[in-house]
């Protein structure tokens, strides 16, 4: 006697078509690729932008614009602040040169205050679009592969997890990281995005109050035909404070090693 296929069997026939099999096998790779997309759009700009933006994004371009930039910022103060912000958002965001020249030109244009708020507020957003851009992409395969791992990367990964908010104010505060260095990396090792956004918006005030307090005597640079001295950045009464704020940060991840060898 013959039976009649069930309707589960017959479901299970309609599921496993060539045709359908075919179909979800073509779809995945278009969605890995997609994840990539922000990233390869970052860092295409970014090469593509360093060498065609560098002689503009100058001081000497902002020297020879400072009038018209003046006259913009009395006539209308806040959309030529909303200008700003969105032009530094976007030279943060695709690692293009001026990032420096970007935040004296705030501190020119708006004050020390209202020119380190800009500057912070800016180059926060465009830190966390590189962040989320690199996590949606390498960061998800690479985080999970450290999961998995073992040995001595197992161990490297456990303490940045424990230590996570001292590195990463430690990354923001040293000098010599460079900022999408401090960016990238984060993202790629796993670390929690509200961290890092916290760290970021802290961690980067000193170096921009200090871009800023250059950039509000820029005016007076300009009058005598010298360009900026960067070697502020380098004077006992800058330097000073910021490695204090370092040492600060790295002491929880002294004292824990201390404890852990202790055993306490």
């Amino acid at each position: 006697m013959h039976r009649r296929p069930s309707a589960h069997l017959v479901g299970q026939m309609k599921h496993s078509n060539p045709d359908d099999e075919m179909t979800e096998t073509t779809q995945v790779p278009r969605s890995g690729l997609a994840r990539h997309i922000p990233l390869i759009v970052i860092l295409t700009v970014a090469v593509i932008g360093f060498f065609a933006l560098g002689d503009y994004l100058t001081f000497e371009t902002l020297r020879d614009n400072r009038e018209a930039l003046l006259a913009w910022r009395d006539a209308n103060y806040w959309s030529l602040a909303g200008v700003f912000i969105l032009v530094y958002v976007l030279i943060v965001t695709f690692s293009l040169p001026g990032a420096a020249v970007a935040s004296m030109t705030g501190g020119f244009l708006f004050g020390l205050f209202a020119g380190t708020v800009f500057n912070v507020f800016s180059a926060t957003v465009g830190a966390s679009a590189i962040f989320l851009a690199a996590r949606w992409g390498l960061g998800e395969a690479l985080t999970a592969r450290l999961e998995a791992s073992e040995g001595t990367v197992k161990r490297i990964k456990d303490g940045l997890r424990e230590n996570e908010i001292p590195v990463l104010f430690l990354m923001r505060l040293v000098p010599v990281v460079p900022f999408f260095v401090a960016n990238l990396v984060p993202a790629l090792v796993g670390v929690k995005f509200r961290n890092f956004l916290l760290t970021t918006a802290l961690g980067i005030i000193p170096g921009g109050i200090v871009y800023t307090w250059i950039g509000v005597g820029l005016g007076g640079v300009f009058d005598r035909g010298e360009t900026p001295d960067l070697s502020l950045l380098t004077e006992p009464f800058v330097i000073g404070p910021i490695l204090g704020l370092c040492a600060l940060a790295a002491l929880p991840i002294f004292l824990k090693l201390i404890r852990g060898r202790r055993g306490l």
